[in-house]
């Protein structure tokens, strides 16, 4: 769920090879009518419009639309919801499992209040998990991630920030070492701001105001082409990127200082905004790894969200044993050579080893073996509200 789009990607299950597919994408915009049902993507005056809901999960002030009030975890699982409706009825069956992505700086807290909001929408088969992870997911299934290998997510969308590291564990997974999520930095739209302003400073005073609409689409003409031409103006790329050249510089320091004295095997670009060529080139710069961005970049979160879930429902597929030889060697020279075949030893160049000392062994009282059951009993369900007496070690609770 992002901050202007909401997607969904969809994988078959029994068939590995194939990557994910986007399936649906809507605005991210919720809208309650006069008759008190709730529109998605639908802007009418007639009615109450929320977005940017999916960030303020967690915020203990609701939202007001019209007659009600509302949490943001209820609005996003209702936009979840909805969402999976529309998957279910292009498939023709509902998602055997959900994965849903959310910001990496979500602890405990959030993730337990989104939950429960999806129990109470009807997803009980829901798991959630952070948004670097699920980029980290995509770009393995297309290439391979060896086991210790530690990647660095730069993501910016249009209204959001976040850079973190992510490292691949022996389970075929991805854990977060660190990442910092802000509001802070600049993004998407902010970018579009600093190409307005260039445009309004050529066209001069008097000038009809840039809509924002035009400024997003030169953006996108300058993530290919040298120069973009708007109301008779020209606008080149060198001029867009020493525009924005203090907010890229910015967020490329955020994650160089996050990276630290890490050894990095990539970097991962995510979101729409990654497209500014000003980015990779900028993290080139200061990063010395790889900068990988697929073709579509506000898809890869999505995408390795669908692939997790795949992953929780299958299983890890086991990596092939590296295969074994005798030969370890090729040369010329015979003395080089590691010897293939049976090492042929005599007896009198063996020696039997030293007879090891008594060793006096005590038996252990072991404590009454616990049952599954007993352990089961024993544990909280997931997702469920913490009590008062848990916030003190809940990095969200205020």
């Amino acid at each position: 769920m992002g901050t202007t789009h909401t997607a969904a990607a969809v994988c078959r299950l029994g068939d590995s090879t194939r990557e994910a597919e986007i399936a649906v994408v809507a605005p991210s915009l919720l809208q309650l009518t006069d008759a008190g049902s709730f529109a998605v993507g639908d802007v009418d005056p007639g009615g109450w419009t929320a977005w940017g809901f999916s960030r303020r999960v967690g915020d203990a002030v609701p939202l007001v639309l019209g007659p009600e009030t509302c949490s943001a975890e209820e609005l996003t699982a209702l936009m979840i919801m909805w969402i999976a409706g529309q998957v279910m009825a292009r498939e023709g069956v509902p998602a055997q499992h959900v994965a849903v992505a959310h910001p990496v700086g979500w602890g405990p807290y959030r993730r337990g209040l989104l939950h429960q909001a999806l129990r109470q929408v009807g997803i009980d088969n829901a798991t959630l998990l952070p948004e670097p992870v699920a980029a980290a997911e995509n770009h393995a299934a297309r290439d391979r991630v060896p086991v210790g290998s530690t990647l660095a997510v730069y993501s910016m969308g249009s209204h959001a920030f976040s850079c973190s590291l992510v490292r691949r564990t022996p389970g075929r997974t991805f854990e977060v070492l660190s990442g910092v999520d802000t509001v802070d930095h600049h993004a998407g739209t902010d970018f579009d701001d600093a190409l307005g302003t260039l445009i309004r400073g050529k066209l001069g005073k008097g000038a009809n105001e840039v809509s924002a609409l035009e400024c997003g689409k030169a953006k996108t003409v300058l993530s290919h082409a040298p120069h973009v031409d708007i109301r008779g103006v020209t606008i080149t790329r060198a001029e867009f990127a020493e525009e924005i050249r203090p907010a890229v510089e910015h967020s490329v320091q955020t994650l160089v200082r996050t990276v630290g004295d890490t050894k990095l095997d990539a970097v991962l670009l995510v979101g729409g905004a990654v497209r500014v060529p000003a980015i990779p080139d900028a993290l080139a710069a200061a990063l010395d790894c790889r900068i990988l961005a697929e073709a579509a970049p506000e898809t890869s979160v999505v995408k390795g969200a669908a692939l997790a879930a795949r992953l929780l429902v299958e299983g890890p597929e086991e990596e092939p044993e590296p295969p074994t030889t005798s030969v370890m060697a090729r040369s010329d020279d015979l003395s080089l050579r590691f010897p293939v075949g049976e090492i042929v030893t005599h007896d009198q160049e063996i020696t039997a080893p030293p007879p090891r000392p008594p060793v006096d062994i005590t038996p252990l009282d072991l404590p009454e073996r616990s049952s599954v059951k007993r352990v089961v009993r024993g544990l909280k369900p997931a997702g469920a509200r913490r009590s008062t007496h848990d916030d003190d070690d809940d990095e969200d609770s205020r």
